[in-house]
């Protein structure tokens, strides 16, 4: 494809930008080991209301995915399911519920990554805060206890009522796995590492059979709203940073 014709491809693309973000956020979760097979999905609005939007395709691996394989939906939209290019039935449940019901929820992404699905194995899947990544996401994240089953539509539906509170950015879902929401795709992405990281030092600290050093409320909730304010944009300078690896590899994410 010459230079010129990938302009025209990129200039007709609807969301191209965040096209492109999303791409290269699942491409580096794949790369993070933090996918699950072809399953899966990452989610991100596009319109104000925050019911249409782009969404990973059917059965592509993570790795594979690129800006113009996104599917666009309505999550207003009975006859989604009847689309050529339909998502998947617990993608559809799932993420369509959450940007119907929780208007705040720009950016979804569900993944089953190893440490926060041991957490979520936990009969008290809560995490504590043992250092300051987990001090990040004090009392801002919630545990869902009622598993039912495959994410359709009717569970989708459940899930979503536990999203209502803004401040609440992660859902540990019970016996399932994790699920981000953020403002962006860089936001929820970088939400998304650190929550895995903060669950990988927990768990290894459980290894040991020593007991935790468990920081007071306190100053776990004063690391949580420093957090909340940190006057340098990391998250997108985080994601930025990865999309010029990916471009110096020379990687199709882009296309």
């Amino acid at each position: 494809m010459s230079v010129t014709q990938l302009s025209e491809r990129r200039t007709n693309l609807p969301h191209y930008e965040e096209r492109v973000d999303l791409a290269a956020a699942l491409r580096w979760t794949a790369r993070l080991n933090m996918h699950e097979a072809v399953a899966n999905h990452f989610s991100l609005a596009v319109n104000e209301e925050g019911t249409e939007f782009l969404i990973n395709p059917n059965m592509m691996h993570f790795s594979r995915v690129k800006a113009s394989d996104l599917v666009l939906v309505d999550g207003n939209d009975p006859k989604t399911m009847e689309r050529p290019d339909a998502p998947d039935p617990t993608a559809w449940g799932l993420h369509g519920a959450l940007h119907r019901n929780c208007r705040h929820a720009r950016c979804v992404m569900h993944v089953h990554s190893v440490h926060a699905t041991v957490l979520a194995s936990l009969a008290d899947s809560t995490l504590p805060p043992i250092d300051q990544n987990s001090a990040m996401f004090f009392r801002r994240h919630v545990v869902d206890e009622g598993y039912g089953g495959l994410a359709f539509e009717e569970e989708g539906e459940r899930c979503s009522q536990l999203l209502s509170d803004p401040k609440v950015k992660v859902m540990v879902m019970g016996n399932h796995g994790v699920l981000v929401i953020g403002d962006t795709v860089a936001d929820t992405f970088d939400r998304l590492y650190y929550f895995e990281r903060a669950c990988e030092t927990y768990i290894k600290a459980l290894w040991t059979g020593k007991p935790l050093r468990v920081l007071p409320n306190a100053i776990a909730e004063k690391v949580g709203v420093e957090m909340d304010n940190y006057p340098v944009a990391s998250a997108a300078r985080h994601l930025a940073q990865l999309k010029l690896i990916l471009d110096e590899e020379g990687s199709t994410y882009r296309n």
